[in-house]
């Protein structure tokens, strides 16, 4: 369907890519990997024409409707949210158009020759429209819209009044209506909570019958989805058949027999070396040695990948609290609304945290997460009801609005340094690279680094200070899935209690020994891991 071959792409002084090759097959399903600055956008863009390769072809099958969906969506405003997504597929909406033309068009009089070829284009312009799903347009349209978490209720609201994340959403609506050949979707479970990514899954799964290739750090969402991963890394394109597990598994076993070919191989080239080294001043021994130079020439070399060095940081043990962390008695929680009335958030909440817990607070969009975490984080004062915190419990709150308190000027050391003023410089850092900040990464200022480097900065800063309750909602939001696996071992081996919100399942199956579901605005308790909550609450499929 879409061959890259011999590809090599040089951006300024970095070279991305030397003789890459990769083919996106049709209805194949794949998952594209590797660092941060590897070259995985440079591929959409090579593939979508937006750049072109410095060496190579790049080869496409003609009428291939390609859709992509990346996390620059563009202005949007002076339409409804289902007008912008209709208008993405305004070639579907022409084709109609020239049918209904065509159609009258054959009620007039002309010769066998003109209608035979009228007949012709018309019979092609139908199967294209069929195949672009054109008979059920609006009906997809809002679908999908309802699907991503947008209702009926806001199909005709202006683009321009929704917020940065729900405009994400409708860009997805976009690209996902058109029902394209081919789709490329770069990081699209990012704005999106768990109900949309299960609608997601389940419509990539049985809705979609092109090819795709995506970017994701949803690790749960590419084992579901994805039967190949794509690893773009060391300049060069690996494939491996299978999902992101297999693939995590299949490259540490290629990487072991390359590790002991390299070996094996350093092992010869010291035996002939030495061989030439004793015998070259030997005029009895000049053929040999000039055989063996001669064959140590033409020997490939194998080179080892550069390994990305993973380094772990212990944490100091955070001082004890009570057993008891936070004692909540008949919570409730509104908010005042345009109209003048009071619309409840949460009530009627009792409950304990208790310590060592570590607890993940659920609910469908909207239905009060981050508003109960802010009343025990003391960010926000609770309507009725009351928040009693333990003996000894040193509280530290993270959300997104976190990352906007960092100072633009400071760099990541200072950052990190100003919560442990009395650390050395070895012990920040290594917490600066516990968080895949090395080398000269810790002098970058904060103005310069993107959302997940500020999370991880906020993330580090945390654990660093002697806390002993963590209040973290969406905590793996921006994070690549290298980073949420940093975040999840270090919350892992945290002594003290954590709540959060998070939408990532992967992370609060290995982490949470207890759920807090938001249902209508009240609390429901479950006893029990993610795994337990999903069984008792009907969604074990999910």
């Amino acid at each position: 369907m879409i061959h890259l071959t011999n590809i090599s792409k040089q951006h300024g002084s970095q070279l991305l890519f030397q003789d890459a090759s990769l083919q996106v097959l049709a209805s194949s399903r794949a998952g594209l990997v590797g660092p941060n600055g590897a070259g995985k956008s440079t591929i959409f863009r090579l593939i979508t024409r937006e750049e072109e390769p410095d060496k190579g072809e790049i080869s496409c099958a003609k009428k291939t409707v390609i859709g992509y969906f990346s996390q620059e969506v563009g202005e949007m405003a002076g339409r409804s949210a289902l007008a912008e997504v209709m208008a993405a597929a305004s070639e579907v909406t022409l084709l109609g158009e020239q049918m209904q033309a065509m159609e009258v068009a054959m009620g007039q009089p002309m010769d066998d020759d003109a209608m035979t070829a009228l007949l012709e284009r018309y019979g092609n312009a139908v199967e294209e429209f069929e195949h672009r799903g054109g008979y059920d347009l609006e009906a997809r349209a809002q679908a999908v819209l309802t699907g991503l978490g947008i209702g009926p209720e806001a199909y005709l609201r202006p683009v321009e009044s929704f917020s940065g994340g729900w405009k994400m959403r409708i860009g997805l609506a976009r690209i996902l209506t058109i029902n394209p050949d081919v789709l490329l979707l770069d990081e699209p479970t990012n704005h999106l909570d768990v109900e949309s990514i299960i609608w997601l899954e389940q419509w990539l799964a049985e809705e979609f019958k092109g090819a795709l290739l995506m970017t994701c750090h949803d690790r749960d969402f590419m084992n579901r989805i994805v039967n190949r991963i794509i690893e773009v890394a060391g300049q060069s394109v690996t494939t491996y058949s299978g999902n992101y597990d297999f693939y995590l598994r299949e490259r540490e076993i290629r990487r072991e027999q390359l590790l002991a070919s390299y070996r094996r191989q350093q092992e010869m080239l010291a035996k002939e070396e030495d061989f030439i080294a004793r015998f070259a001043a030997r005029v009895s021994h000049a053929a040999q040695v000039q055989s063996r130079i001669k064959k140590l020439e033409k020997i490939e070399r194998i080179q080892l990948p550069v390994e990305q060095r993973v380094v772990r940081f212990e944490f100091a043990e955070p001082p004890r609290s009570g057993d008891d962390v936070v004692r909540m008695e008949d919570l409730a929680k509104t908010w005042p609304t345009e109209d003048g009335r009071d619309r409840s958030v949460f009530g009627g909440v009792t409950g304990m945290i208790r310590r060592q817990e570590k607890i993940a607070v659920v609910g469908v969009n909207g239905a009060g997460k981050s508003t109960f975490l802010k009343v025990l984080a003391a960010q926000v004062a609770p309507t009725t009801g009351t928040v009693s915190i333990g003996a000894g419990v040193l509280a530290g709150y993270f959300s997104q609005h976190s990352m906007e308190l960092l100072n633009p000027e400071s760099t990541v050391f200072e950052t990190v340094q100003s919560v442990i003023p009395t650390g050395n410089i070895g012990v920040i850092r290594n917490l600066c690279a516990a968080f895949l900040f090395q080398g000269d990464d810790v002098d970058k200022r904060i103005a310069h680094l993107s959302g997940g480097e500020k999370s991880r900065v906020v993330l580090a800063t945390l654990l660093a200070q002697p806390l002993n309750f963590l209040i973290l909602d969406e905590p793996t939001n921006h994070l690549d899935i290298q980073s949420r696996e940093v975040l999840l071992e270090a919350l892992q081996k945290f002594t003290g209690t954590v709540i959060l919100v998070s939408h990532d399942r992967h992370f609060l199956r290995l982490l949470v020994d207890r759920v807090f579901a938001i249902d209508h605005g009240s609390l429901l308790t479950y006893e029990g891991d993610y795994g337990y909550y999903l069984r008792k609450s009907g969604q074990e499929m999910h």
